[in-house]
């Protein structure tokens, strides 16, 4: 679930699928979210006292199988750079390109078939560069770029963008390129 992923990605608790949990959870009071459990997840009213326990990374046993992360965000490659993987198995460019440059590839390109709001929201973005297409290019190489210094001389698998319609639409511009689909998950981009 894309929910699951980016929450993950973002470092925020999440349970998808919930029955009626809309219906229970009250706005204002607290809960706690466990994801410790696998593909169930569990809420609990209150705030959870939670036990620490450190450990030192060098005490690990070592695997046969390579550990490798999967990352979407340069800013976090830094942090996550230090633990002892093998590498990043899977950088998601698309969350490069929504969380850094903003801007649909398209807009770039056919600026004439872009609104003058989607316009003027790209050049705002792009004043620093010599074109929109200079900045594209710019943030998603910095992007790629960024993860890859931080885990050198590991290696990283960059997986080319994969954006459903509804995804992309919500770039800037994006609306002038993508249809509207009643399921993305299985149309223009989907299985």
């Amino acid at each position: 679930c894309h929910a699951a992923i980016v929450s993950r990605e973002l470092g925020v608790p999440c349970i998808v699928g919930t029955k009626d949990a809309t219906e229970v959870l009250k706005t204002g009071k607290t809960y706690t979210v466990d994801c410790s459990h696998g593909n169930s997840g569990r809420v609990h009213e209150g705030s959870a006292q939670i036990d620490k326990t450190e450990f030192s990374v060098e005490d690990l046993p070592k695997t046969k199988t390579k550990i490798q992360l999967i990352l979407a965000d340069p800013d976090a490659a830094l942090a996550h750079s230090g633990l002892p993987v093998a590498g990043v198995g899977l950088v998601r460019q698309e969350f490069v390109v929504a969380n850094h440059i903003g801007i649909h590839p398209n807009a770039v390109l056919f600026p004439e078939k872009v609104s003058e709001e989607a316009l003027a929201q790209i050049a705002e973005k792009s004043r620093n560069d010599p074109s929109p297409k200079d900045f594209f290019v710019r943030k998603l190489s910095e992007g790629v770029g960024s993860i890859a210094a931080a885990f050198y001389p590991r290696p990283i698998i960059v997986r080319l963008g994969d954006f459903k319609s509804n995804e992309y639409c919500r770039l800037i511009g994006g609306e002038q390129f993508e249809p509207k689909e009643e399921n993305p998950m299985l149309g223009l981009r989907g299985a």
